[in-house]
């Protein structure tokens, strides 16, 4: 369940921040309803997750496929393509999650 739950936060995190930019400073009334509840929902499943999986874990988890599906909306939603240098570096921090996940003993 916890796994679950670790999803279902990273996509509420990924929404709420691709709605950060569209709220445009806290200005528009939607996409900043659509922030706050995302965050909100993103902090109490990690507050789940954290009952049965390590904080560092969690966490490595959380923000390096944050930051890979983040990437992603800002190329589909507002055409912000990456240069090479943030590709790669993007990558080493998703290699690192996959290292932490399936070799560290942390993650058992």
């Amino acid at each position: 369940m916890a796994n679950l739950y670790l999803l279902i936060a990273v996509m509420c995190e990924v929404i709420a921040t691709t709605a950060l930019k569209a709220s445009d400073e806290f200005t528009r009334l939607w996409p900043t309803v659509v922030v706050v509840v995302g965050y909100g929902v993103s902090f109490y499943l990690l507050t789940l997750v954290f009952r049965t999986m390590p904080v560092g874990l969690v966490y490595a988890i959380w923000s390096g496929a944050g930051v890979a599906l983040i990437t992603l909306m800002g190329i589909f939603i507002y055409r912000q393509v990456p240069d090479l240098a943030a590709i790669v570096g993007m990558l080493l921090i998703v290699a690192g999650v996959v290292v932490i996940k399936m070799f560290s003993k942390m993650s058992s």
